[in-house]
């Protein structure tokens, strides 16, 4: 591993740290419904290096990134589904006495 993409995955990590950390409470959620399509994509990013790869513990790191992506776009979902939720009409009970 080269020195250079070592200082670039430190910088990004604290860039992007530093980021959420300025979104508001009540943008988390919505952020993270629009971040499951580029989770998707790294999904994509991971099967294809994943398949290229020939060095054992590549392949190994691959399949780790397909795992944990997979994992961050469900969660994205599940969470989108629960928000969506509250915003549904609640049933009304009819009660048999008028």
């Amino acid at each position: 591993m080269s020195l250079a993409f070592v200082v670039v995955f430190v910088l990004a990590s604290f860039l992007g740290a530093e980021i959420i950390s300025k979104v508001p409470a009540t943008l988390h959620t919505p952020l993270m419904s629009g971040s499951n399509a580029i989770s998707g994509i790294t999904i994509v990013g991971a099967l294809v290096i994943a398949g290229a790869a020939e060095a054992p513990w590549a392949r190994w790191l691959g399949l780790a990134a397909v795992v944990l992506a997979t994992v961050n776009v469900v969660g994205g979902f599940l969470v989108t589904d629960r928000m969506l939720e509250m915003f549904k009409p609640r049933d009304r009970v009819k009660s048999d006495n008028p």
